[in-house]
């Protein structure tokens, strides 16, 4: 559930922290006090569309946070796992912040993630309902899934196995019809491929390390002369003419040695020097070395350059490296073998499609069978809550969408579901998405709530007028439907009805004040008279009256007991 909201500089909002409970919350006050502007903002910490005109006027950035709890199994664990987030025990902080330059920086736990990455954590906290907006239940995709969850753990399991099965069949499948393409475009396939396997085969690449080596050795020839003249220089300075450097070192030596005795640090000295001489000499002796091995072959440089040449033809081509080149050799070769030995693997491929095939073909029937179960008792259910809220007219079919002759295997099944309504006796039924008013669509989205919320999961679901353009008994249906879904979930509910204010279990007014000449919202919560004031308000508009207080506190009391009963 949604426990702390924090939202700065949003809107009229300037700054506005607001504390949630459990259970069923109203948000009430007069029209443009700012109520849905904190919707808004829940929207938009869950992954909504922003843009630099939400920001305060004479801000720079706006900073939305809210602080979420919820249970061990939620699938909001799994979500955060996936992406590498780790979970603060059972609570999750999302933040969000647009600032006037176009940065957009969005936090789940602290991280930095994606627009995208959060929107995916929000839909598993937030389910955000307003007039014209019904998500799920008016997406005809996403029925199936509704019909999944409200199925159980027994299509579940089903569902997991054909999901594994599904996916071989899709493998399978795949690399059929790569081996059934035109029969031209695979000859010319052939050819490519013989081609770059024989250009490959006859550079005779084994040393990955190859083009590095020969680098090396081509640099010390081209640079012959210049390391030829050096190591002569230092050579001859060192030892190879009549004053050179290793004789007068060891003049000096010995000058040491005769006085070393007299004083520890002539001692110490003169084994400086003696140490110094003898690798000097050593030094010499690898110069000398060098210098006898080192040979210039112009044949050799040619043979170097041509070798490095090809080497970077086939980089250019295979790739980066040599690894990579010999990479792509495997790869190529296993490809032409494959194609030139076609029809044994077609063979193979099409007895292990014909088996992939006929396994989901049964655990396909499985599921269909199941849902179809599920189904009838969804229908049931459905109708009872529609009958509550004096919709019993209305009738509610699962329908399964098959085409003759054919099968649509899909990783949900052989099933195409979705949900249809008659609204009016005599009437045909039509699909949801298409049919029903504002009123009937928001009668019709709560009954499938009150059904619905106990296998999403959702920890807060919000509700902003959906009750609008109801009154008498069937806003009081309504009323008690909210309360309803919030036994599973937290509700969070703008309303304008007193029928459904009164069925709160936490009431917020929301107002507006002008302060310095800015408008600013205020969120307070409402207890005793205080809540008996704005239920008799939005009964009788500004004029409150003593019958209208009476009516107020009787509308409580009866929200009370009808709140006792369940």
């Amino acid at each position: 559930m949604l426990q702390e909201l924090s939202i700065k500089n949003f809107a009229i909002i300037e700054n506005l922290q607001v504390s949630f409970d459990e259970g069923m919350t109203v948000l009430t006050g007069e029209t443009g006090a700012g109520k849905s502007i904190i919707i808004d903002a829940v929207g938009l910490l869950a992954g909504g569309r922003g843009s630099n005109d939400l920001i305060r006027y004479g801000e720079n950035k706006t900073v939305i946070q809210g602080l979420f709890s919820i249970p061990e199994n939620a699938k909001t664990v799994a979500v955060l796992e996936s992406y590498g987030i780790e979970a603060d025990g059972n609570q999750v902080l999302l933040q969000r912040e647009l600032s006037r330059n176009g940065k957009n920086i969005s936090r789940v736990n602290g991280t930095i993630v994606t627009v995208a990455t959060l929107r995916e954590v929000g839909e598993t906290l937030i389910d955000i309902h307003g007039q014209n907006e019904h998500q799920e239940l008016m997406d005809p995709q996403k029925h199936i899934d509704l019909l999944d969850q409200f199925a159980g753990n027994e299509l579940k399991d089903v569902k997991m196995h054909y999901l594994h099965i599904y996916s071989h069949y899709m493998d399978t499948r795949k690399q059929l019809i790569k081996l059934k393409t035109d029969e031209k475009e695979t000859v010319q396939r052939i050819d490519l491929l013989t081609f770059q396997i024989q250009e490959i085969e006859q550079a005779q690449l084994k040393d990955p390390a190859e083009d590095e080596k020969l680098e090396e050795e081509r640099n010390l020839l081209v640079n012959y002369q210049k390391v030829m003249q050096a190591l002569t220089s230092a050579y001859d300075s060192m030892q190879n003419s009549e004053e050179n450097g290793i004789d007068k070192i060891g003049l000096g030596m010995a000058a040491l040695e005769k006085v070393q005795d007299i004083n520890p640090v002539y001692q110490t000295i003169a084994s400086s020097v003696s140490a110094a001489y003898y690798q000097l000499q050593e030094c010499a002796g690898d110069i000398l070395s060098e210098i006898e091995q080192l040979s210039y072959d112009e044949g050799r440089l040619n043979e170097i350059e041509n070798r490095l040449e090809l080497i970077r033809q086939l980089k250019r081509k295979y790739g980066n490296t040599i690894i990579e080149v010999l990479g792509h050799y495997e790869k190529i070769s296993r490809e032409l073998d494959l194609i030139e030995n076609r029809e044994s693997y077609l063979e193979k491929l099409n007895v292990d499609y014909n088996k992939a095939k006929e396994e989901i073909l049964a655990i396909g029937k499985q599921l269909t069978a199941l849902r179809e179960k599920a189904a009838v008792i969804l229908e049931e259910q459905i109708q009872l809550q529609l009958k509550e809220l004096y919709m019993e007219k209305v009738l509610f079919k699962t329908v399964f969408h098959a085409q003759p002759g054919k099968l649509m295997i899909t990783d949900n099944g052989l099933d195409h579901v979705e949900f249809y309504i008659a609204t009016n006796v005599g009437e045909p039924l039509k699909a949801l998405a298409k049919v029903a008013s504002g009123g009937e669509l928001s009668r019709m989205m709560l009954a499938m709530k009150a059904i619905f919320t106990k296998t999403q999961g959702i920890t807060s679901i919000i509700f902003d007028e959906v009750d609008t353009g109801v009154s008498g008994r069937v806003a009081q249906a309504i009323a008690n439907k909210i309360h309803l879904v919030a036994s599973y979930s937290q509700v969070l509910c703008i309303t304008h009805l007193p029928q459904v204010a009164a069925m709160a279990d936490q009431h917020l007014y929301i107002e507006k004040e002008i302060i310095a000449e800015r408008t600013k919202t205020h969120v307070k919560p409402l207890f005793g008279p205080e809540r008996i004031n704005e239920v008799a308000r939005m009964l009788a508009g500004t004029d409150i009256t003593e019958l209208s207080l009476a009516h107020a506190k009787e509308l409580l009391d009866l929200a009370d007991t009808e709140k006792n009963k369940a």
